[in-house]
């Protein structure tokens, strides 16, 4: 099957001919449909993000079950998925703490590229090929454990719900699961890219009264506002804490959501709450770098700083939700695709998200067979 390689950062993807193993005991077998092309990954290719190389990257994907392995109970052939890239045991102190992405048994061997036994079933010419976030959904197929698996329904397209394996629920999540935004409340998103559109998104849901999207892309803050911003900055021409307290009655929103992994946005979050608002900490910031927290200054703001890893979101459960949102018409997922590529143009999709000129491309497999099963 093909898959796009990276071998060493800084370098294009190659779509090389690579081997799949079988599903073993707890896995599962998934032939692609659609996958989305987010910013993680180009962290990777960068080498922001530190992990094992060669590697298959990949993590926002949706696709039909082609093989189950033993033991596996929730899925079987045929069945539509999504997949999630933070498989759980289901039976740890986070586990059971409703905390699935911090799962003891499985976050180790997530980011060191393999499954949970330390091996992989991705190989070309008998050399291992790593799988970022579990998944290595830059491939035609993949093998995962159960747990990444979600079933949804079978009447959305799935070049759409591949979107709700990692930006959606990330995005959605941090407002409706993690900050468990106030209806009437105020909400400023700093970025508006794949994660902070759905921010924007997951607010409105929430039922806030002022959302603030922030951003230095017009066509962003464009989708923004009719996705549910009902106000819109753009950070390359005005100061962005100034203009969120100035459309807040000059005290700050109540809750402030940074998307982007920048730490100095990071710190413009911050200083954009109110006295006693939230900050909640979404994108995810290159390895090794930090942001200033004035301490005694925080201390008196009485603010609440904290963090959104996978939106707070317990994926076998909040995924389906979110595409039955989808499906009502209440939550927007079609108007975030601004390209469709096959995998041989992989690199080309980079180049969309760098221009900033799209929300997201997806690589779409089969685009017959993308749409409702």
């Amino acid at each position: 099957m093909k898959a796009a390689v990276l071998r060493q950062p800084n370098t294009p993807l190659a779509i090389e001919e690579v081997d799949l193993a079988p599903p073993r005991t707890g896995e599962v077998k998934v032939r692609l449909a659609a996958t989305g092309v987010c910013r993680s990954d180009h962290h990777v290719i960068t080498g922001a993000t530190k992990h094992p190389m060669p590697v298959v990257c990949g993590h926002e994907g949706a696709g039909w079950v082609a093989e189950v392995g033993p033991g596996v109970s929730r899925v079987k052939p045929g069945d539509p998925v999504v997949l999630s890239w933070a498989p759980f045991c289901g039976a740890c102190f986070y586990c059971d703490s409703g905390l699935p992405a911090q799962c003891e048994a499985y976050i180790e061997p997530v980011w060191a590229g393999t499954m949970i036994d330390g091996s992989t079933r991705l190989s070309r010419a008998g050399q291992s090929l790593y799988h970022y976030s579990a998944l290595a959904s830059f491939a035609e197929a993949t093998v995962v454990p159960e747990s990444c698996c979600v079933p949804v329904r079978g009447d959305v397209p799935l070049d759409a719900a591949a979107l709700v394996g990692c930006a959606v629920a990330t995005g959605v999540g941090a407002a409706m699961y993690r900050a468990k935004v106030e209806p009437g409340s105020s909400v400023a998103v700093f970025g508006c890219g794949g994660v902070g559109i759905n921010i924007v998104q997951g607010a409105a849901l929430r039922g806030a009264e002022t959302i603030i999207a922030i951003d230095k892309h017009s066509g962003r803050l464009e989708l923004a506002g009719r996705l549910g911003a009902t106000r819109l900055v753009d950070s390359g021409i005005d100061d962005p804490v100034q203009a969120v307290r100035g459309l807040t009655g000059g005290r700050g929103a109540d809750y402030t959501f940074e998307a982007i992994g920048n730490p100095a946005v990071m710190t413009q979050a911050i200083d954009a709450a109110r006295r006693g608002g939230t900050i909640v900490l979404v994108g995810l910031g290159p390895h090794g770098t930090t942001f200033e927290l004035g301490a005694g200054t925080f201390t008196r703001s009485d603010k609440v700083l904290t963090s959104a890893y996978y939106g707070g979101c317990v994926p076998q459960r909040d995924m389906p939700a979110l595409l039955d949102l989808y499906a009502e018409g209440r939550l927007k997922l079609d108007e975030l695709i601004g390209r469709r590529r096959p995998l041989s143009e992989v690199n080309e999709a980079f180049a969309d998200l760098a221009a900033g000129d799209v929300i997201r491309t997806v690589i779409v497999f089969d685009q017959e067979r993308a749409g409702p099963v």
